[in-house]
């Protein structure tokens, strides 16, 4: 075996994954921010988020910060769905999908006992989470469109049960990528060699 297949055999994620990743990474970043401080100004839940977690200012500054991120997130998510479908990775990392693996590795991840020896190989909870933001995001952005543009795509809008419907949507989506975004953070943290794969691909 030569130097550059023993090197491509141990790749653990491609440039193009890892260049989307940090890019996503940095859209979702601001979107939650500036999404909480667009929140803040027509609340529909019995709460506000503090200003020093929120982006923008105000609701104008919040705006334009939330669509410069959308414009990348779009784009770099498709080209993170392309990637991944035309290769095969989102198949073969994250599929199948057991209901038996993903209980026995959540009982194992609660006990302290889940193996991470193989970081290429994702458990039955990874999968399952992944999977999960992926389809978050594409909802997010669905129902961002219907709450940006209600009355062109008044049937987008009609799906989510009207304007303050998609709303709701949007922000419940929202907090699922939120929260999908803590738990990878720790995760990442307790197991220092993902972040260092994520960086150098190996």
């Amino acid at each position: 075996m030569t130097v550059a297949n023993i090197a491509a055999s141990k790749s653990v994620h491609p440039a193009i994954v890892r260049l989307t990743h940090w890019l996503n990474a940095m859209a979702v970043a601001i979107m939650i921010l500036s999404g909480w401080q667009i929140y803040n100004a027509s609340p529909i839940l019995p709460f506000s988020f503090p200003s020093w977690m929120t982006l923008g200012g105000w609701l104008g500054g919040a705006i334009q910060w939330h669509f410069a991120a959308m414009w990348l997130l779009m784009a770099n998510g498709l080209i993170y769905l392309a990637y991944g479908i035309a290769s095969g990775r989102l198949r073969h990392r994250f599929l199948p999908i057991s209901p038996r693996e993903i209980v026995g590795d959540l009982a194992a991840a609660l006990k302290g006992k889940l193996a991470h020896d193989d970081i290429a190989h994702y458990n039955g909870v990874q999968k399952l989470f992944y999977v999960g933001v992926i389809a978050a995001l594409i909802l997010v952005v669905f129902s961002g469109l219907a709450i940006w543009k209600p009355v062109q795509v008044w049937w987008l809008t009609a799906a989510f049960g009207g304007f303050q419907g998609a709303r709701l949507v949007h922000f419940l989506a929202m907090s699922v990528i939120a929260g999908f975004v803590l738990v990878h953070v720790v995760m990442a943290l307790l197991v220092p060699k993902t972040i260092r794969a994520m960086i150098f691909g190996r």
